[in-house]
């Protein structure tokens, strides 16, 4: 394919009903021409006005779109007989040949079947949006004059992408593979202690384009519902994004003190469950999940050094952890609509309210107490707390568990 000239500064609608699937596709692009000018869309109605109002020089769109579908959106573009034609990307679930058929007299420039081959989609982009041997370089974002930290931070509580990744994503997937593709009980044993994946596969999995009969609530069950294609392009997307690991030393010992306690919360969680015979799993997502907030603002923390704010050591990270880290941690959880049931264990993880409360809760607030304690105080103390009696936990049970 000839390379299209473009103006300096492409502008792209993507229209795409899944959230997640909307924003891979959203970062994969920008890793492509990141000067690019975005509009997002979720339905056929929005695109067709989004069309009507401004010059695109690429459209990307879901065959499979509510209201107006994607094929009706791009037999409208060409009978508007643009010259030369608008290059026209249509996704589709279907890939029988009748399909197909039915779209290939409407000339789309591309017509890439779900769930995506990541590299062939890329190749199609750097054919559609650089010119041959052009590369692309952005600065990052700087701050608006007398910004300050707490303002700052109090805005990217609603649009914070997460925590960063703790686990090197790439060398995961190719752990993963096998003859046969994609294993996925390998790859949940590489992913598993990564909050931020482990979160973004769980909404994932429970968002309208993939929701079918009851919620999803752990890894396990995510990785299935998703699939192994799926899965793997949604979690080599996160890496896509800005900040996806900490470079700030100071802030990265910070994440790995708050990884840490996640991980022992969520092995305490485990293994309190499998003692009670308890969902194992659902109380490892809910310890490991439990300091989202936390990383997430640690990340938003490199983001504003990065764009040239200035961090005092220790005590304003402390303060900012403090004053910001549960908060973020709750507009997470609920903006990616994580399901209450597991929402209702992590917030157990912090304190357990009125009322009566499921095992499993008092498993998670029993585990966050043992993850927290010093390695030779507090568990006798432990032993007498009203969670141990809820749960008929003695100190003979809790000094084995600190054991293993």
């Amino acid at each position: 394919m000839t390379a299209v000239v473009l103006p300096a500064v492409p502008r792209v609608l993507i229209a795409e009903a899944d959230p997640w699937s909307r924003d891979l596709l959203k970062q994969v692009l920008l890793n492509v021409r990141c000067d690019a000018r975005l509009d997002l869309c979720a339905d056929g109605q929005q695109a067709m006005e989004l069309l009507a109002e401004v010059p695109y020089d690429l459209v990307i769109v879901d065959w499979e779109l509510p209201g107006i579908d994607g094929l009706n959106v791009l037999r409208s573009v060409r009978q508007r007989k643009r010259n030369p034609p608008l290059p026209f990307i249509l996704l589709s679930s279907r890939n029988d040949s009748a399909s197909v058929r039915e779209a290939l007299p409407l000339a789309p420039t591309a017509y890439l079947t779900k769930p995506l081959d990541m590299e062939n989609l890329t190749q199609r982009l750097q054919e559609l949006l650089l010119n041959a041997g052009e590369e692309v370089s952005c600065e990052v974002p700087t701050l608006s004059p007398g910004m300050t930290l707490s303002v700052y931070l109090e805005r990217r509580r609603e649009s914070t992408d997460g925590a960063p990744l703790m686990t090197d994503v790439q060398l995961a997937v190719k752990r993963s593979l096998n003859p046969h593709g994609l294993d996925l009980t390998l790859l949940e044993g590489e992913i598993r202690n990564d909050p931020q994946i482990t979160a973004v596969l769980i909404a994932a999995a429970n968002s309208a384009a993939q929701h079918h009969g009851v919620g999803v609530q752990t890894l396990s069950q995510a990785l299935h519902r998703l699939g192994t294609a799926q899965s793997m392009n949604l979690i080599l997307g996160l890496a896509l994004k800005r900040c996806a690991r900490l470079s700030d030393p100071l802030l990265a010992d910070y994440a790995e003190r708050y990884w840490d306690l996640s991980l022992r919360t969520a092995e305490y969680g485990r293994t309190l469950a499998r003692l009670l015979d308890l969902d194992q799993e659902r109380c490892y997502c809910a310890g490991m999940l439990h300091r989202l907030g936390d990383l997430a603002l640690l990340r938003c923390l490199q983001e504003w050094k990065q764009a040239g704010g200035e961090l005092d050591e220790w005590e304003e990270i402390g303060d900012a952890l403090a004053e910001f880290g549960a908060g973020y941690g709750s507009a997470l959880r609920t903006r990616w609509r994580l399901p209450l049931e597991l929402r209702e264990l992590i917030a157990a993880v912090y304190q357990l309210g009125g009322g009566v409360y499921s095992r499993e809760a008092l498993v998670m607030n029993m585990a966050a107490q043992l993850a927290r304690l010093t390695e030779h105080e507090g568990i006798e103390e432990l032993s007498k707390s009203r969670t141990a009696r809820l749960l008929k936990i003695g100190l003979p049970e809790l000094m084995r568990l600190r054991k293993k």
